[in-house]
């Protein structure tokens, strides 16, 4: 389906920043139910021990607490461990979670018991009361600990550490190694990162005697999926259960993952009969918050002397957690999946190994498994390039897949034009002069580079019952309902949440755009699983606009056709005869509005609704893609480095992208930019540090770097448009695009700066002594 000009591709203002900049957006902390408790967790010292005894008594004789419980008590509340809905297959090991430790606990900051008081500051003074005796067990927090023949094993019933292996593969690998002209090899590690919103997560549960209810408040990316893990847990039936969404200060897919603390709020006010929140402070944030990005590849790549790449395999090392988190090792397979990026690669082999290690549990972050897939494949671009003599973006090209839909080892490629993509990107890079500028600086004595990576991104997830096929133990489609009132205004019910990147408008301009109304007569509803329509995967892996979009689309589309056969009744002309135009149907010399038209559908129905038409005006669409989306993207990098210290300036970020039909150019610049911001993080400075007992020693901001407004450079995108055939409207996804290239592009800028020193980056992220390190070790050679 395509889409007429309007609404769709403007640059709209973000109805949701209203609320937001004057101070009236709810988040959850601003929940507070009357009666409410508030909770705090006890969280192990250790990285590994054996819990010989928990001592509450002082704790619960402490004025102000209503009650505590250990691991054990809320193991007998739970119906079933913690829920993994990816899973390797029935045979897979899948480490056994509760919502607190019971007998042992396996990272720093595991949950062992909980206070629930009249405030936070009464229940963290009863935590320090509880008395545990621990035994500390040895603890492996590197991958080579881990796998070592004698580690000590987190979970005792393993014969090993590994929690999982599966191989992605397609062509014949061994023939492409046999006959290549060129063989080259690398090994790339990336740290464990987190995501870091401005709000740490919370709950707020009420879990009524009397009904058997359970009312949450949840700053949740994925509503309709918490209802039914809660539901799975705590042994309820889903109408039992109903979860609400306030608004929420970003999640960056750490708040799409259902943790034990939100089943402990509940058991919590189940055992008080009172309402409790749950609201993780920042320093618990480091530990009890889902991690991510931690893995080693191991790769070859095999290529003929003309630059074609015939083959790549080696092995993905996930360095886990010590247990699942809700996604299990998808991340890590999904870098698999996708580690041929945007090239036609004909014979692929990526064996991917799970690692459990004594570490918090690894989960979502934004860009899932892409970015390091594409680090790795950007990187053996430009390797090859170096080895054969030829420019690294000749190699893109030749290389590029050319034909659609293209079936990668895993998923089908839509649509792509990757080598205009590319033009484009080296276009706003000559414009922008930075050819001269590098020349300049280089005549002063100064290290400047340009740095680039092409990417291509999964969007529009998920096809139900192909992620059925792969493990996934939920769904991908999405419902809508859209509906036009009395007064003719219109109401779109979404069950998709918005978290600071715009949905709500885009999906507002959906809507107001099928139905050509007033964007302010349009109003998007959400939030609430009593209420909003069922969202299979939730807010997450850049389908909300995609998916999402193409829901609302499809069912504003029939209301649309609707408002006509009322109108061409109303009118006594033909329903083809007529326009719509700013919430008027109009024909040759007479015209209705919408809001004659809605009170005719509801209130004032003879003579005005055709007799064969049913009263109300809403439509209802449930749309499950048929395939994934392909966004793309270039990304280039200006940087500088200084050689006496290694510290690292990015001078200018400009992107090429394509997601499709464009909703609002503003937003997605918006989503890219920031997106890219994270890319900074995760290159230049962001790292989780363990010591070497094990214990985590990244606590705070001051431990935990983040890129500020002064060290993010100057930002420019340029758009296409390569509408999706197969989802209504052509949109695809954008919300992850910005953070997939950026660590690639950063680190080649960092290279092309420091080419007199052959300084070669295979780490993320590139900290000053690191790099420092390496330019001297470039000098002495």
């Amino acid at each position: 389906m395509t889409v007429r000009e309007g609404l769709i591709g403007a640059r709209v203002s973000r109805a949701e920043d209203v609320r937001m900049l004057t101070g009236r957006a709810v988040y959850i902390d601003d929940v507070r139910p009357p009666g409410v408790l508030e909770a705090a967790v006890l969280r192990s010292p250790h990285p590994h021990a054996r819990v010989l005894r928990v001592d509450t008594a002082a704790a619960a004789a402490h004025p102000g607490v209503f009650a505590v419980v250990t691991g054990a008590d809320v193991q007998k509340v739970v119906h079933r461990p913690q829920p993994v809905i990816w899973r390797l297959g029935p045979d897979a090991p899948q480490p056994v979670a509760y919502p607190l430790a019971v007998d042992k606990v396996l990272h720093s900051g595991h949950g062992v018991a909980a206070v629930a008081a009249v405030d936070r500051a009464v229940a963290e003074d009863a935590v320090e009361l509880i008395d545990v005796e621990y035994e500390p067990l040895p603890a492996v927090t590197t991958l080579e600990q881990a796998l070592a023949p004698d580690a000590p094993r987190l979970h005792e019933d393993w014969p090993d550490n590994v929690a999982g292996r599966t191989v992605v593969a397609r062509g014949d690998v061994g023939a492409a190694f046999a006959e290549a002209d060129v063989v080259l090899r690398e090994t790339f590690d990336f740290a464990r990162q987190l995501g870091a919103p401005l709000e740490t997560r919370g709950v707020v549960a009420t879990w009524d005697p009397f009904t058997d209810r359970l009312d949450v408040w949840l700053n949740t990316q994925a509503p309709h999926l918490a209802r039914e893990l809660f539901a799975e847990v705590l042994g309820l039936s889903a109408d039992k259960v109903r979860v609400r969404v306030p608004d929420i200060g970003g999640g960056f897919g750490s708040k799409f993952e259902f943790y034990g603390d939100e089943v402990v709020a509940a058991v919590l006010s189940r055992a008080t009969g009172r309402p409790v929140k749950l609201v993780e402070d920042r320093r618990e944030s480091f530990v009890a918050t889902s991690h991510a990005r931690e893995q080693r590849i191991e790769v070859e790549l095999a290529a003929r002397a003309d630059g074609t790449i015939t083959g790549l395999r080696g092995t993905l090392h996930g360095v886990l957690g010590a247990t699942f988190s809700t996604v299990g090792l998808s991340p890590c397979v999904t870098a698999a999946s996708v580690m041929s990026g945007p090239y036609a690669i004909p014979a692929y082999e990526m064996a991917v190994v799970g690692v459990v290690t004594n570490k918090t549990p690894y989960g979502s972050y934004r860009g899932f498994g892409l970015p390091k897939a594409n680090f790795v494949h950007e990187h053996l671009v430009e390797a090859l390039a170096r080895r054969l003599g030829m420019d690294a973006h000749d190699v893109r090209r030749r290389n590029f897949i050319t034909e659609f839909p293209y079936q990668s080892p895993v998923f089908v490629y839509d649509s792509g034009r990757y080598a205009e993509c590319l033009d484009l990107c080296l276009d706003a890079v000559r414009q922008a002069g930075w050819a001269d500028f590098v020349t300049d600086a280089r005549a002063r004595g100064e290290h400047v580079g340009i740095g680039y990576a092409f990417h291509n991104q999964v969007s529009a997830l998920a096809p139900s019952r192909l992620v059925n096929l792969a493990g996934l133990h939920h769904s991908g489609f999405d419902e809508a309902v859209v509906r036009i009132d009395s007064t003719g205004h219109v109401s779109v019910h979404t069950g998709q949440t918005s978290m600071g990147q715009g949905i709500h408008t885009a999906l507002a301009q959906v809507a107001a755009h099928a139905l050509d109304v007033p964007l302010d007569h349009v109003t998007v509803v959400a939030g609430d699983t009593d209420s909003s329509p069922y969202t299979g995967y939730g807010t997450a892996a850049s389908r909300a606009a995609a998916v999402g979009g193409a829901a609302v689309l499809n069912a504003a589309t029939r209301l649309r056709a609707k408002v006509l056969r009322i109108a061409a009744h109303v009118l006594g002309t033909p329903p083809e005869e007529l326009v719509i135009n700013d919430g008027v149907v109009s024909a040759p010399g007479a015209a209705v509005t919408f809001a004659e038209i809605g009170d005719a559908a509801y209130r004032r129905l003879h003579g005005a609704l055709p007799d064969d038409e049913p009263p109300t005006l809403h439509e209802r669409e449930v749309y499950d893609p048929a395939n994934v989306a392909t966004a793309f993207g270039c990304t280039a990098v200006l940087a500088s480095v200084d050689v006496e210290t290694g510290v690292v300036q990015l001078l200018g970020h400009l992107m090429a992208h394509d997601c499709g039909t464009l909703i609002n150019p503003m937003i997605v610049e918006g989503q890219l930019s920031g997106g890219a911001a994270q890319a900074i993080g995760g290159a230049l400075y962001e790292r989780l540090v363990y010591d070497a007992s094990g214990a985590a020693s990244t606590r705070s901001f001051a431990d935990y770097l983040l890129p500020t407004a002064t060290v993010v450079p100057p930002m420019a995108v340029r758009h296409m448009e390569t509408p999706a055939e197969h989802v209504p409207g052509g949109f695809k996804g954008a919300g992850e695009s910005g953070v997939i290239g950026g660590g690639a592009a950063i680190a080649h800028a960092v290279q092309d700066a420091l080419s007199e020193f052959g300084v070669r980056i295979t780490a993320l992220p590139i900290t000053p002594p690191d790099l420092l390190a390496a330019i001297r070790a470039g000098a002495d050679r």
